[in-house]
């Protein structure tokens, strides 16, 4: 009779689990560095998504708050290139137009501002003196930080509300101290919060339509004019502001919707991202060659074990699946750490900046996935390495 065929056992998963484990836990110290480079991989592309996340979505919610439907006019240039002029009654003009809701302008005035009459006049600041119509701060949405906003008795005299960036550049904290403008005292009556959606304002020194003609010599042209309408009706009032603002001459009068440029910054950090997450992708490919070495260096070190398992019924297949489990869990160690680790610096980060701490669930399953590729690819070749040993020579040479 034949002798009957032995059929090696199985291991169950537990027992693969047990296994690899068991490679892991003799050589803790090196198990520790090579999961490192994995965990500065993962921590680094974990904590670039959150970041850029949590930035993107405190602008989108600031977009939300500032809405979508402020549309600003300014001149554009003639047929011979000089500088257009928008009709004085053009901010009455725009306001016939049924679905606009509310309508302000700013001029831009040749005056300068200095903190006293000692000052330079060459030493501007950058600051601009415009005048402004009182529907301005509604038409933004913005609001005064300090002092209140002009009415229909300061806009007549020489009285001045200045953008956050303005105040800031000219020293001034506080409301009631005047500022020389054009050869006259006048008087701090308020300071804007910041304005996202018209810089322009922040930089500005802001003056009464009236006032600015009595005594800063300005045209009463405007030179931008910021209109809010219902947001359904937003495409269909930009389609007519020009024709509005300037029939004869539409192709010199530029329409532009500030929220643009936010939704234009989101857009760029979310380009800025990929590039970092391809710095993190090339230190995770680092941790990966750096677990490929530990596990080819294990296999040469354990040559006897790998004999005497095999003496003892291990197939080929076993030994190959013992080294790419010691693989898998030694990535996913590291992919572990690095998780937590970029979790926390993303919520770090957002408290500190007073963000919304967001970390999307897809960049930790992407980055648990390509953690378990990387040692996948990483255990193959020492896996399969350690699979070729005969049980005789690695007894033999052990």
């Amino acid at each position: 009779m034949l002798p009957e065929r032995l059929i090696p056992a199985r291991l169950a998963p537990g027992d693969v689990l047990r296994v690899g484990a068991a490679g892991l836990r003799a050589r803790p110290a090196r198990v520790v560095l090579s999961a490192l480079g994995i965990a500065i991989g993962i921590a680094t592309m974990i904590a670039v998504v959150g970041v850029s996340s949590s930035s993107k979505e405190e602008l989108l919610r600031q977009l939300d708050r500032l809405g979508t439907n402020l549309l600003t006019v300014t001149p554009g240039q003639t047929l011979f290139g000089e500088s257009a002029k928008l009709p004085k009654t053009a901010v009455e003009m725009v306001g016939r137009i049924p679905p606009v809701e509310t309508v302000s302008a700013t001029g831009s005035t040749e005056a300068k501002i200095r903190r006293t009459d000692r000052i330079p006049e060459e030493i501007t600041g950058g600051i601009a003196v415009q005048a402004t119509t009182l529907e301005l701060l509604t038409t933004l949405e913005g609001r005064a930080s300090a002092g209140v906003w002009l009415n229909e008795a300061t806009a007549r005299h020489p009285s001045v509300v200045l953008g956050s960036v303005a105040a800031e550049r000219l020293g001034v904290r506080h409301v009631g101290v005047r500022v020389w403008i054009a050869g006259r005292w006048f008087t701090v009556t308020g300071i804007l919060d910041a304005l996202p959606l018209a810089p322009e304002i922040e930089r500005s020194a802001l003056v009464g339509w009236a006032a600015a003609e009595t005594y800063l010599g300005f045209d009463g042209h405007p030179t931008a004019i910021y209109e809010r309408s219902a947001d359904g009706a937003v495409e269909a009032v930009a389609a007519v502001l020009s024709r509005t603002v300037s029939p004869e001459n539409p192709e010199e009068v530029d329409v532009s919707r500030p929220s643009d440029a936010l939704a234009a910054r989101a857009a760029a950090e979310g380009a800025f991202t990929n590039l970092l997450l391809g710095l993190g992708g090339v230190a995770l490919i680092v941790g990966g060659v750096g677990v490929a070495n530990t596990m080819v260096i294990s296999v040469l070190e354990r040559r006897r074990e790998i004999g005497l398992r095999r003496s003892l019924g291990a197939t080929r297949g076993q030994i190959r699946l013992q080294f790419l489990a010691e693989s898998l869990l030694l990535s996913a160690l590291g992919g572990i750490i690095g998780v937590v680790l970029g979790t926390f610096a993303s919520f770090g980060y957002a408290m500190w900046n007073d963000l919304p701490a967001v970390v999307p669930p897809w960049a930790v399953g992407g980055a648990l996935g390509a953690t378990l590729l990387i040692g996948t690819v990483a255990g193959l070749y020492p896996a399969m390495r350690a699979a070729r040993l005969s049980p005789t020579v690695a007894l033999v040479t052990a």
